[in-house]
């Protein structure tokens, strides 16, 4: 298949390009500056240039496909307090591919989360998430009710934490964060949860999903359903020769800034339904071996996308 990928350049997409060349595909991807190009030609894909913003630019993309798999989101302005604004955005992109791809049976995949769905259980692949928990609610709706309209449409959600060497995501800004405190931290007992995926076998659920998963999917990017928080903090206190500390709440937001509601949060999810509709089996290693063996060395950068 030629497939249109947005957010080619980014943590997961330039996972996702490679995985899909590897496997007889031909890969678009879109591409918001120089180095962005850079990154989508140096795996072998084509680029598009523009931003996700641009809704003919989306669509001409989408024309010249077989596939889409629609990874970019406007972390830009979301993690500066217009979330709802990058939610929009985003469901404008899905609108505008599924006008393109309607009556097709083509795959469209989008990027979701499984953080929140079911506070206090396992979050499963049945389970919906609220709009009062995410903005991203919707996005996730208008996709899956595609189906209806002749796409093979897919939500990959994946773990709050996608690891591996290079990632500046949330277990990188929990390190740094200690680094900088002088202690691991983590709040209360450290007993809540987090799934965990790495990178490669995020990337190979993707290239499955485009392939062979049917419309009106809900799939689980999770290895690992839930590493509690003092395991984690154990882990870097081993790696980085810190001790660990037991925080508070108000603590927790002065240590890692706009991450500290997320650190305190219980959000196991299970991949079991995913595994058994498409063969799909994590072979990377788990995030305690990535903190363990240096994955983490380079601590939080700005991330690209």
């Amino acid at each position: 298949m030629r497939v249109f990928v947005t957010g080619a350049s980014g943590w997961i997409g330039s996972a996702v390009v490679p995985e899909l060349l590897a496997h007889g595909h031909q890969v678009l991807g879109l591409a918001r500056s120089d180095a962005a190009a850079e990154r989508v030609t140096a795996s072998g894909g084509e680029v598009l240039r523009g931003d996700v913003q641009d809704l003919e630019i989306l669509r001409a993309g989408a024309e010249q496909a077989d596939a889409v798999i629609h990874l970019a989101f406007r972390h830009d302005i979301a993690w500066t307090g217009h979330f709802e604004e990058a939610a929009a955005s985003d469901r404008r992109a899905i609108a505008t591919f599924g006008e393109v791809l309607a009556d097709t049976g083509r795959p469209l995949a989008i990027a979701s989360g499984v953080a929140g769905l079911t506070p206090g259980r396992a979050a499963t692949e049945r389970d919906h998430p609220d709009d009062q928990v995410s903005p991203r609610a919707a996005s996730e709706r208008a996709l899956l009710a595609l189906a209806d309209r002749g796409v093979r449409s897919m939500s990959v959600r994946f773990a709050p934490t996608v690891h591996g060497a290079g990632d500046h995501g949330f277990i990188a800004q929990i390190i740094e964060a200690g680094l900088r405190h002088g202690a691991a931290g983590y709040l209360g007992d450290g007993a809540n949860r987090w799934p965990a995926v790495h990178r490669g076998d995020a990337a190979r659920l993707v290239r499955i999903a485009i392939e062979r998963a049917p419309a009106g999917s809900v799939l689980h990017a999770v290895a690992e359903e839930g590493v509690p928080m003092r395991d984690i903090a154990a882990a870097i206190g081993r790696r980085f020769a810190l001790p660990t500390a037991a925080i508070s709440a108000d603590e927790a937001q002065a240590r890692f800034g706009f991450i500290g509601r997320f650190v305190a949060l219980d959000m196991p999810a299970s991949s079991a339904a995913t595994r058994e509709l498409l063969g799909w089996e994590p072979v990377g290693p788990t995030l305690i071996e990535d903190i363990m063996t240096g994955a983490y060395a380079g601590g939080a950068a700005p991330q690209q996308r």
